[in-house]
């Protein structure tokens, strides 16, 4: 696969200079498709999303986090006047509450991670639906996005596209 993309690549670098030689009235743009997605309203309007959606989850595993803190600072500071089985019990319920605390986290980590990957991609939707408006309305030819190495302001459309975004983030938002 690797051999064969090679292949491409070199095949590609061949060609361009008689491809820049015949490119006469051909309009190429540039997007930082990361840079638009992040500085979007969108992105903020996902995240702010995603902390509401997931608080009340979050508020639970702090609320354990505490509790078998509580429950450690107990058996360091009592530990020495409390039974051996009354420390054993105390060990054995922080050892058992750790364990439920890292599923219920792992759980919780996974979870949000899965949503934010869902909202990210409709984001990502989103952006490449405004880029092929703005291609089509200012018939670009070609739009590029990663592995640019330079490009110049005439041809970045990364303002424009977070200009659009900027207002249908708004008219979505009527």
């Amino acid at each position: 696969m690797r051999k064969r993309l090679s292949i491409i690549f070199i095949a590609i670098c061949l060609t361009l200079p008689m491809a820049a030689i015949s490119a006469e009235g051909f309009r190429i743009g540039v997007v930082d498709a990361t840079e638009v997605a992040k500085r979007s309203p969108q992105y903020e309007g996902v995240l702010k999303s995603l902390e509401r959606e997931f608080k009340r989850r979050n508020q639970d595993l702090l609320s354990k986090q505490r509790q078998v803190k509580k429950l450690e600072e107990k058996l360091n500071r009592d530990g020495a006047i409390m039974s051996a089985a009354e420390v054993k019990r105390l060990e054995q319920d922080i050892r058992s509450r750790r364990r439920k605390l890292k599923a219920t986290s792992d759980e919780y980590r996974e979870d949000l991670n899965l949503r934010r990957n869902e909202e990210l991609n409709k984001l990502s939707q989103i952006v490449t639906e405004v880029v092929h408006q703005i291609g089509k309305e200012q018939k670009i030819d070609v739009i590029l996005s990663v592995g640019v190495v330079y490009a110049s302001k005439r041809a970045d459309l990364t303002n424009k596209v977070l200009q659009h975004l900027k207002e249908k983030y708004k008219s979505s938002k009527k």
